[in-house]
């Protein structure tokens, strides 16, 4: 047994989720869920089977996010996983809920477009992810003025009122 870790790569600023799923038909759930949700949305998906062929899946619309998704999962490599790349301008926020009342989905285990390194265990049998490294830690405890940011910046991107 040996623990790794693989970065995941990406644009900066790009969003992803990362998750675990139980089947296959995870792949076209998420597709129909994405659409049906978000109208126009760009999106590239990427499935690790677990059994049979254990083939990486995929859907989306968009081909480059498609390449960014199917890369990233086969480096990851964990059964059952999977990876979803949101096209720019489009955030976790406005699919996380309706993601995980597919009844597929099992773990989330991040939302985001900070610099990401996976936590991998690897097995004779294969590979599991254990945790993600998301972002830096943080270096003080937030002051008023930042709170005042916080706050404006939320209102100004339509999230509060």
């Amino acid at each position: 047994m040996k623990l790794l870790l693989e970065p995941i790569k990406k644009p900066e600023n790009l969003n992803f989720i990362l998750g675990q799923s139980h089947f296959i038909k995870t792949v076209e759930d998420i597709h129909e869920m994405l659409v049906t949700t978000v109208p126009n949305i760009k999106f590239g998906l990427a499935f690790c089977e677990a059994s049979g062929p254990c083939l990486v899946r995929w859907t989306g619309n968009d081909e480059d996010l498609i390449e960014l998704a199917t890369e990233n999962a086969l480096r990851i490599g964990a059964g059952h996983s999977f990876i979803l790349f949101l096209g720019e301008g489009y955030f976790p926020i406005n699919v996380l809920n309706n993601l995980k009342q597919i009844p597929e989905v099992v773990n989330i285990f991040c939302a985001t477009a900070n610099p990401t390194e996976v936590v991998l265990l690897e097995s004779d049998l294969g590979r599991a992810v254990l945790g993600v490294v998301d972002g830096s830690s943080p270096t003080r405890i937030e002051t008023e003025e930042d709170i005042a940011n916080r706050k404006s910046f939320l209102r100004k991107i339509g999230y509060k009122f």
